[in-house]
């Protein structure tokens, strides 16, 4: 695929490119915005302009007279409708998905509820813990090693891995400190892929599938951030069969949660068996990025990219 032919939108267009932001990722974000920014700019956007999202991101937006907004945000903010209802009520086109869509897939739980919904989607056992609940008694019948992690946060921020019962309050309290709401999950012992999804003439199609091999002990924020400590390999080890599987299921879960634009689905390999682990409504786009490269696995360059997911701004209406 090569760089489509038609921009919908003007060069002289204002665009922003929203980064930063009040989450834990702001520093993955801005990473993420620089990049976007950059491309945009050899992409002939002389009007497109970095916008660091703090607590007065309204009028920023109006004192800069943006028409569009490529939403470089991560984490809470900006991933979970907040700054999409802001760009909604200001009748500012903006990449990404809607409000309900982002509101749902921010959240571990209500995503797995969601998702559930559809029969062709698999999986892990998992049990919802909030605040006040007996711990023991809500994961009694989980199978160790557990993943216990906030409902509603990012780049393995607050997830700890528990082999057995006597480290489970101690996880939980880390946890704690990023949401009130947490998620006890059972680890599915195989290895991790991941797909986006993006959209094209209001068409949902899978990316190539990217298989992670973490030096780390799993795959955590050191393992996804820095250079060197994964593994990264594209397209995935899979069959052909199995291959098509996951796609399937990547863009069934894209739809089922009412996603639009892009997104990056996540799942644990077992037996060739996927089992979906969350949904990413606004993948990241820094050099070490899974996104980026399962596009140019493809044949779609990071500028390519970039102006696919600009065209699709609108689309989550």
């Amino acid at each position: 695929m090569g760089r489509d032919e038609i921009k919908k939108y003007s060069e002289d267009t204002k665009i922003g490119v929203l980064c930063g932001g009040l989450s834990s990722e702001k520093e993955v974000s801005l990473r993420s915005g620089k990049n976007v920014y950059e491309a945009l700019k050899r992409l002939g956007y002389k009007n497109a302009e970095m916008i660091v999202v703090d607590e007065n991101i309204s009028e920023k937006l109006k004192e800069s007279k943006i028409e569009v907004a490529y939403n470089a945000l991560h984490g809470k903010y900006g991933e979970d409708g907040c700054v999409q209802g802001i760009l909604e009520i200001l009748k500012i086109e903006y990449t990404g998905c809607g409000v309900m869509s982002s509101a749902i897939t921010m959240n571990k739980e209500y995503t797995k509820r969601i998702l559930s919904t559809n029969k062709n989607i698999i999986m892990a056992k998992s049990a919802f813990i909030q605040k006040g609940d007996d711990i023991y008694e809500k994961t009694k019948d989980l199978k160790y090693p557990l993943f216990i992690k906030p409902v509603s946060e990012g780049s393995s921020f607050g997830m700890t891995k528990v082999n057995k019962k006597d480290e489970l309050k101690q996880a939980y309290e880390t946890a704690l400190k990023y949401n009130d709401d947490v998620l006890a999950e059972e680890f599915v012992d195989g290895f991790f892929v991941t797909v986006g999804v993006l959209e094209k003439e209001n068409k949902a199609f899978a990316t190539e599938i990217l298989e992670i091999r973490p030096k780390t002990e799993w795959y955590d924020f050191e393992a996804k951030y820095t250079s060197g400590m994964s593994e990264f390999i594209v397209p995935a080890r899979l069959s052909k069969e199995v291959t098509d599987r996951v796609k399937t299921m990547a863009i069934e879960a894209f739809k089922t949660a009412g996603c639009r634009s892009v997104s990056r689905i996540d799942f644990m390999m077992k037996d060739d068996i996927p089992y979906l682990l969350e949904i990413n409504t606004s993948p990241g786009m820094t050099d070490v990025s899974d996104l980026p490269a399962q596009a140019k696995a493809m044949g779609i360059s990071y500028d390519d990219l970039v102006l696919l997911i600009l065209n699709s701004a609108g689309l989550n209406k």
